[in-house]
Formats: C-alpha cells, sequence, structure tokens
C-alpha cells in the first residue's frame, strides 16, 4: 500500500472516529446544559443532579445509536481488509 493511500486512510479512521462519537458527546453536552440551567434556576447544588441525567441520557443515545456505529466501523474494517488484501 503506497504511503498516500496509508495517509488517507488514517484521516478517514480520524473522521470516522469523529462522526462516530460526536452524536454521543453532544447528548451528554446538551442534557450537561439543560441540568445546569435547572441548577441555576432552582438553587439546588446536589453533584449528584449534574452527574446522573448526563449518564442516563448518554446510556440512551449508546443504546439507540450502538447499531449504527457499530455498523459505521464494520463497514471501515471492512474496506480496510480488502485493500490489505489487494
Amino acid at each position: 500500500m503506497p504511503p498516500s493511500a496509508l495517509l488517507e486512510q488514517a484521516q478517514n479512521a480520524l473522521l470516522l472516529s469523529v462522526v462516530v462519537a460526536l452524536p454521543v458527546i453532544a447528548v451528554a453536552a446538551i442534557v450537561g446544559l439543560i441540568v445546569a440551567a435547572f441548577q441555576a434556576a432552582s438553587q439546588i447544588q446536589d453533584p449528584t443532579i449534574a452527574h446522573v441525567p448526563r449518564l442516563l441520557a448518554v446510556i440512551a443515545a449508546l443504546v439507540l445509536l450502538g447499531p449504527w456505529m457499530g455498523s459505521q466501523i464494520g463497514a471501515f474494517a471492512e474496506r480496510m481488509l480488502l485493500m490489505a488484501s489487494q
């Protein structure tokens, strides 16, 4: 495999990792923002209130998006294996 193709596939791998991780990170950020606004409005500063909803939202996002994430990673791995065998 020429170095230019290897570099391109490394870029594709990095881009795929961002694309796969971004929805879950976005869900965590949005839920964290909502919880922070609720805490500021109610003046409740319990640390558990900040972490539990975010944890549950990330788990739900992973359950819902897990098959899509796995198929994207599997398709990339299949392309890499086919490219390596040629």
